[in-house]
């Protein structure tokens, strides 16, 4: 069975992730699907970066802010954009945050569908409040469409940034972050939830019971050299993909100085 190699990450902007090494690393990694998140850029920057690649980019109606996209060296057969916008809400604050391509297998084996999301990252500070509405809101609208792929017969993996740490394994200083943004229980149980609707989370099913391994460390500090890190991307695949994970690596820079970005990338291998 053919293998196909799935990465997911952050770019936090991929004008500057290409600046600090992120087209030398996928050089080096070959990866068949790209799954990026926080790209920041028009569709001309985009297709200039990913030359060579099918691609189908959702950016965000704020510039600067967000933005998805898929990129693959497999034909996409068909691309959703977005998730219905409830009445009363901002359209343009939900932008470039979801985006879904079905590709073509080899072989006449199907289809495989593939998510890249962004999730809101929220804050807890004093005036803040309405920041973790807004995410609130989003993982609501999230959930019914996880809900439909989840009882899908095609496979599907949604993979990205959903900056939400699940467990204590996921974040290194759990005890101090038990009021922070990002490992709230409220936002915890949203993993829960996915989780019962028939989600694996590839990273934790392979990873082993933990601590870490951890995804995300702050620019700032000695946050990355002491590894105090939180494991908040994740690849969650469906009940007709799950099996087919054969493992999954996060790609830690070598060292600060090496960082393409504040996120490390989620690579999942699987057979297809």
């Amino acid at each position: 069975m053919p293998e196909l190699i799935i990465a997911t990450a952050n770019v936090n902007g991929i004008r500057a992730a290409v600046r600090r090494g992120m087209e030398d690393w996928i050089a080096a990694r070959t990866p068949d699907v790209l799954l990026l998140q926080e790209v920041r850029a028009p569709d001309a920057v985009v297709e200039k970066h990913l030359d060579g690649w099918h691609v189908a980019h959702e950016p965000s109606a704020i510039k600067g802010r967000a933005g998805v996209l898929v990129a693959s060296r497999l034909p996409i057969a068909a691309v959703r954009r977005g998730l219905p916008i409830p009445d009363g809400t901002e359209p343009d604050v939900d932008t470039g945050r979801w985006i879904e391509a079905d590709l073509t297998l080899p072989g006449g084996a199907g289809t495989l569908t593939v998510v890249s999301t962004y999730q809101h990252s929220g804050s807890t500070n004093p005036g803040q409040e309405a920041t973790m509405e807004a995410k609130y809101a989003y993982l609501d609208r999230v959930t019914p469409r996880l809900a439909e792929l989840a009882a899908a017969p095609v496979p599907a993996v949604v993979a990205g940034d959903v900056n939400i740490a699940h467990t204590n394994a996921d974040i290194k200083n759990w005890r101090g972050n038990l009021k922070s943004a990002g490992f709230l229980p409220r936002e915890r149980e949203y993993l829960d939830r996915w989780a019962g609707l028939g989600w694996t989370d590839l990273g934790r099913a392979h990873g082993g019971d933990g601590p870490g391994p951890y995804t995300w460390w702050s620019w700032r500090g000695k946050a990355f050299d002491n590894d105090s890190g939180w494991r908040i991307d994740y690849q969650l695949a469906n009940a007709a993909l799950a099996p087919a994970c054969r493992k999954v690596e996060v790609e830690r820079a070598d060292s600060y100085e090496a960082r393409w970005s504040d996120h490390a990338a989620v690579v999942a291998t699987y057979e297809l």
